[in-house]
């Protein structure tokens, strides 16, 4: 049977096909009540975990105190007199009833009704809304997203109480079906590029979006592996998604994923942070300048001690202090990518440490890395420096993506200005400029061009 057959106004009908599309004897937390409302049989059908119980009680017993001559004629009288709950609904083929059951939305069929009612009384499990562990801001709000995309959309109404707010509900993924919402001001953003956006969505043929926002980002856009650099803009904070809806962006919210995905970008949108809106104009140009210069020097400063290093007669008399003194066992090239891999070694044992050993562990690691590798010669200290204000600058940099892309950039200009020298080292500023200018966003914009389309 077709999960787009109409509903049968049979109730025994009614069961047996939801039988059928339903695997209720072998799941657990699938539940179906039969009751009896005004002499008529009847059947809810909901998922145990995913229902207010204190609203659903209070319904139930509603229901049972209605009498036989209360029963109206069809669906419709019964949800209008009879259901004292807000968010109820009429659907009639058992597709739009499976999509709400098994988002968690009670379905009710009553004998001699050729309709299921829906009850939307759902609660799903969710966590407070903290602020982000990665975007803080020093006086901003203290809250931010979580995976529950209706409490997500409500932190951002709660800031823009503007009728042209729209948020606009989408479907995506064959088996997953997850909730996907387009966040727009309609008297702002660009009307063109919300029917393109749109379309592509709908246009979307997968079976679930196992990883959510990063899943919806590769199917839109496909998947580009010469091009490291983001083509969207992250953001767990519902403030700093407010302010670009009033910029005139979109915002796409993906259900089960704490953050909103922003466009149409650019790399500058990318290095900027919520304390960029919270302090004056002079401070936050302060900020961002400071930024840009620190993002500048995690790239270039690396590849040109190395460089120097390989053309001491280049250093000026008043910076010969940066030169290396110390007996050089090692290749710097290969110092400096040993320690590449080993800061994101630490990085990975960081983030799977338990909190009460992340303190002791961090300093012991410090204290390996930094003072001894120096000592046994496996590394100059120079270049422990300058890997250590790196690694350090990195954090800076609030978009984990443009952090990494710029890692890769990092890692390819010292491996060509240690093979070429300073050839080597302009074909790898000319290969980071030609991905930054060749890299397109989802709207077909340059990554460079700072104006809305």
């Amino acid at each position: 049977m077709e999960a787009t057959q109409k509903v049968c106004a049979g109730i025994r009908d009614n069961r047996q096909n939801m039988s059928r599309l339903l695997p209720i004897q072998e799941s657990f937390d699938l539940i179906q009540r039969d009751l009896k409302i005004g002499g008529r049989d009847c059947s809810i059908y909901f998922i145990d975990g995913m229902m207010k119980d204190e609203v659903m009680f209070k319904i139930m017993d509603s229901f049972l105190k209605i009498k036989d001559s209360d029963m109206p004629q069809d669906a419709t009288g019964f949800s209008q007199g009879q259901i004292p709950y807000a968010e109820v609904d009429i659907l009639g083929d058992y597709d739009q009833l499976l999509r709400n059951i098994l988002s968690g939305v009670p379905v009710l069929f009553i004998d001699g009704y050729e309709a299921g009612i829906t009850i939307d009384c759902r609660a799903y499990p969710a966590r407070n809304v903290d602020e982000p562990e990665k975007d803080k801001s020093l006086r901003g709000s203290k809250d931010g997203f979580v995976e529950t995309v209706v409490f997500d959309t409500a932190l951002i109404r709660r800031r823009i109480r503007d009728p042209h707010l729209v948020m606009e509900m989408l479907e995506v993924g064959d088996s997953s079906r997850s909730d996907v919402v387009l966040s727009y001001m309609s008297n702002l953003a660009d009307p063109e590029m919300l029917i393109r956006l749109r379309e592509r969505i709908k246009a979307i043929k997968v079976p679930a979006l196992c990883m959510n926002q990063q899943s919806l980002a590769e199917a839109l856009i496909g998947t580009k592996w010469y091009n490291p650099f983001p083509k969207f803009k992250f953001t767990e904070r519902p403030d700093t998604t407010a302010a670009c809806l009033m910029e005139g962006k979109i915002a796409i919210l993906v259900d089960n994923s704490p953050s909103a995905m922003i466009l149409p970008t650019s790399i500058f949108d990318m290095i900027e942070e919520a304390n960029d809106y919270y302090f004056p104009a002079w401070t936050s140009l302060y900020l961002k300048l400071s930024r840009v210069i620190i993002l500048f020097m995690t790239v270039f400063l690396t590849p040109v001690f190395l460089l120097l290093m390989d053309h001491p007669q280049w250093i000026p008399a008043a910076l010969d202090f940066v030169a290396v003194k110390d007996i050089v066992n090692l290749p710097l090239i290969y110092q400096f990518l040993i320690l590449e891999i080993a800061i994101d070694g630490l990085r990975l044992a960081a983030l799977n440490t338990p909190n009460m050993l992340s303190t002791p562990l961090s300093i012991f690691a410090g204290l390996v890395l930094g003072e001894f590798a120096v000592k046994s010669g496996w590394f100059n200290a120079e270049v422990m420096l300058y890997m250590a204000f790196v690694a350090i600058a990195n954090y800076t940099e609030p978009n984990f993506e443009l952090g990494y892309a710029l890692k890769f950039m990092r890692i390819i200009l010292l491996i060509l200005t240690a093979a070429f020298e300073l050839p080597g080292f302009i074909a790898g500023v000319l290969f980071l400029l030609v991905l930054l200018c060749t890299n397109r966003t989802l709207t077909g914009k340059s990554y460079l061009d700072v104006r809305l389309p």
